[in-house]
């Protein structure tokens, strides 16, 4: 556990919690999303009834602590240290169901982010409204726009109309919860614009349509060129890693079982029936890219596999200079405990 009174401790992981009222779908999420439960089997999961803390430490870029707050408890109470958790706090992703009578859950997301804002004006504030999968087209737009309207006149009635909410249709049944995910994720990477002109320059010097850089393991995209992202494209991308994980599980392990399915010799081409090329390629052990090719276009493959060299060369490097910075931070915030006081007013002698 993070010790909260470091002021380098978030910096280096940050927190996201879920928050909302009882049955509103938060440990679904948490559960489809890492841990890759099947959203049919979330259907048997116990209301929680505790905090729940885990790491999410599955790649070198998705970093962070995740804190399931169960919907009954009132964190707010005299005797509970709200101020704790929302100092060290990155993101705080409030979960309505839309297919309930979402004005209780109004309320209290105000409490909840009028209070959080006081203590960390820094918190992104993510509002998932959720369980959409049941509601038609025309309901669900209906419903982000009453939710959104009255989310934000309750902060402009209260003088608070500098607090950004940023709003997402979600359902564990498709993939708007991953992408939503991403959203929120992407807001925690310093590297993130870095990434972004870098998948830049990859995609206009070879050709290629669309490119995603994705945590293998969670789906999540950690960042992906300036040009729109469809969700039917960013679908096929998601499908695709499934598939070259499942094939590598069962044929990329040694005959005892040993190795690594996912490695820097994995790659795949799938080619769809519109003249288009899907190629996914081994960034580092967690992430992979893949790419959306023109098949006239990929007839370069040599080109695109030499510019891709220097792209993945280009992010380790990216991913050492964080590394260098995280170990300064952990030597400076050891450096000043040492440096604090003994009870007797003598400073401490570093070890």
């Amino acid at each position: 556990v993070l010790d909260f009174n470091d002021p380098f401790s978030t910096e280096v992981k940050p927190r996201i919690l879920l928050m909302g009222l009882r049955r509103s779908g938060k440990s679904s999420i948490q559960k489809v999303v890492f841990h890759k439960m099947s959203p049919n089997e979330t259907l048997f999961l116990e209301s929680t009834n505790k905090i729940c803390r885990e790491d999410v430490s599955n790649s070198s870029f998705v970093n962070f602590q995740i804190w399931d707050f169960p919907g009954q408890i009132d964190f707010f109470d005299p005797t509970f240290d709200y101020e704790m958790i929302f100092r060290g706090t990155g993101a705080l992703i409030f979960v309505i169901d839309s297919q309930d009578d979402y004005m209780e859950a109004l309320a209290r997301l105000h409490l909840t982010v009028t209070r959080a804002y006081k203590v960390n004006p820094d918190i992104n504030f993510e509002i998932f409204i959720h369980k959409v999968d049941g509601l038609s087209d025309d309901h669900k737009i209906e419903t982000q726009r009453d939710i959104h309207q009255r989310a934000n006149d309750d902060l402009a009635d209260a003088g608070l109309e500098k607090i950004h909410l940023s709003f997402y249709l979600t359902s564990i049944y498709d993939h708007s919860i991953f992408e939503a995910f991403s959203k929120v994720v992407q807001k925690l990477i310093p590297q993130l614009p870095t990434l972004e002109n870098l998948l830049n320059i990859f995609i206009s010097n070879s050709g290629i349509e669309k490119a995603f850089l994705f945590d293998v393991v969670s789906k999540i995209y950690i960042a992906t060129d300036s040009t729109p992202v469809d969700m039917q494209t960013y679908e096929l991308c998601c499908d695709m890693i499934d598939v070259v994980i499942d094939i590598s599980c069962i044929y990329g392990l040694k005959e005892d079982g040993t190795g690594t399915p996912y490695d820097k010799e994995s790659m795949a081409i799938i080619k769809l029936n519109n003249t288009t090329v899907l190629y996914l390629k081994e960034v580092t052990k967690f992430l992979a890219l893949v790419c959306f090719v023109r098949e006239e276009s990929f007839e370069r493959k040599g080109l695109i596999d030499y510019n891709f060299h220097c792209f993945r060369k280009a992010i380790q490097e990216v991913f050492e200079v964080r590394m260098k910075v995280v170990r300064s931070r952990k030597h400076q915030s050891h450096m000043q405990k040492n440096k604090r006081p003994t009870p007797n007013g003598t400073p401490r002698m570093p070890l």
